[in-house]
């Protein structure tokens, strides 16, 4: 499948839901495509050749301009792995936003994605959050028509507990491949899950225990959207966590998101950064975490998440 390899051996990604232009439904323009194509162009010379889409990202306009740029590019689908999201409704008129896993509905939001994104098959389709409506069966037997006909090579989720991807995956031979979760050295609950247990402070924590290990066990790989935490330790904030993150980079000849994106990756779950910025600069600080092994030590991995958590571990 030249660069459409499995998911699973992506380092790390890029995260498109920044490209088309505003969060309405007003038509992308010329500067919206061109500024995708720097966007893109950036994350592969970083050495990504993954990228993650979502149907709801810019009312679909993110992923009709990545279909552009595709258009544009002669072979440049043939050297990328392309994975889109769905199972999300946005709130229309009167009607609020929803969850919608049912099987139609499935179908249907794929065939959209596929002309938007000018490409005749998915490499990898999650859904986007869990729909408590839809039987597991049914979502199943949608997964089982998309693979059959051509159009979904693998499948994931995106937001799901170990017990939810667990009742699915009993439905459907079709490996469930992915899990893709906030995480970052910002938001840490769900490392935090492990070490919290038999603790007071152990209520406190929403993620579900277990999670990590489920997909370990399963052959589930583990992708962490939000990883750079919105700037909030490489914008030039003066907190502890932050001169830390920056002291290891000059230490370390990298840059601050390298750190970052590292400490993610140093975790044995196998974690796989989902990096979401648009500027080209902050995409190209972001090249070392795909092109070298963490380089933290068992001690700098602690010392970032003690100083970041602001409190010693129980």
């Amino acid at each position: 499948m030249a660069a459409r390899t499995d998911i699973r051996a992506h380092k790390l990604l890029y995260g498109c839901m920044g490209l088309g232009g505003g969060w309405d439904t007003e038509p992308y323009t010329a500067d919206d495509i061109r500024h995708a194509e720097r966007a893109i162009e950036a994350a592969l010379s970083a050495g990504i050749t993954a990228f993650d889409h979502a149907d709801i990202y810019k009312y679909g306009k993110s992923e009709a301009v990545f279909g552009e740029v595709l258009a544009r590019s002669p072979g440049l689908r043939q050297r990328i792995v392309v994975q889109t999201k769905c199972g999300i409704r946005l709130p229309e008129g009167d009607r609020p936003g929803l969850y919608d896993l049912r099987g139609a509905a499935l179908v249907r939001r794929v065939e959209e994605s596929l002309t938007r994104l000018r490409t005749d098959v998915l490499d990898v389709l999650l859904l986007h959050r869990p729909d408590p409506l839809t039987e597991p069966g049914e979502i199943a037997a949608a997964l089982a028509s998309l693979h059959a006909q051509g159009l979904v090579r693998q499948f994931g989720v995106s937001n799901m507990s170990g017990p939810q991807i667990a009742a699915l995956q009993a439905h459907t031979d079709l490996p469930l491949v992915v899990n893709q979760l906030e995480m970052s050295l910002a938001r840490r609950d769900w490392v935090e899950a492990g070490v919290l247990f038999n603790t007071p402070d152990a209520t406190r924590n929403g993620f579900a225990p277990g999670t990590l290990e489920w997909c370990a066990a399963n052959g589930v790989r583990l992708q962490a959207w939000g990883p750079l935490a919105r700037g909030r330790l490489t914008s030039g904030a003066d907190t502890r966590a932050s001169r830390l993150v920056a002291e290891l980079a000059r230490r370390k000849d990298t840059t601050p998101e390298t750190i970052l994106l590292w400490w993610l990756r140093r975790h044995p779950a196998g974690i796989a950064p989902v990096i979401g910025t648009t500027r080209p600069e902050r995409i190209g600080a972001c090249a070392d975490a795909a092109r070298r092994e963490p380089d933290l030590t068992h001690e700098e991995w602690y010392e970032l998440w003690t100083t970041a958590r602001d409190a010693p571990l129980p």
